[in-house]
């Protein structure tokens, strides 16, 4: 099983770094079988994996893309001195998405064979 790692560093909302990372994921797992695809949310990053995000009517929702792309199967992991550093390490996030590390950053990057960076 190939195995791609998706780094957001971007906000959820204002460019669409965060938007194009999350519609690669989710072409990854719809169109390639056998790819195990892993996210992991760095910097502003962190927003994306809030809950409770509102969008008008016809706007990209990154929650909904996220809890998608989880649903599928992807991994999606959310850095832990980011989220102190912003002061959300106490916030919730989507279900699915786990508080992380630098080590656990590094041995996702060693261990995947591509790595994107949005």
């Amino acid at each position: 099983m190939q195995k791609i790692l998706i780094i957001i560093n971007d906000a959820p909302y204002g460019t669409e770094k965060a938007y194009n990372a999350l519609r690669m994921a989710m072409t990854l797992q719809k169109d390639h079988d056998g790819v195990e695809v892993k996210i992991f949310l760095l910097a502003d990053a962190l927003f994306c994996g809030l809950p409770n995000q509102k969008t008008p009517d016809g706007f990209y929702n990154i929650e909904r893309i996220l809890k998608s792309v989880i649903n599928k199967g992807g991994e999606v992991k959310s850095c832990g001195g980011c989220s102190q550093a912003r002061g959300i390490d106490s916030l919730k996030f989507i279900k699915g998405i786990q508080l992380s590390n630098m080590k656990e950053f590094a041995q996702w990057t060693v261990e995947c064979d591509k790595i994107l960076t949005f």
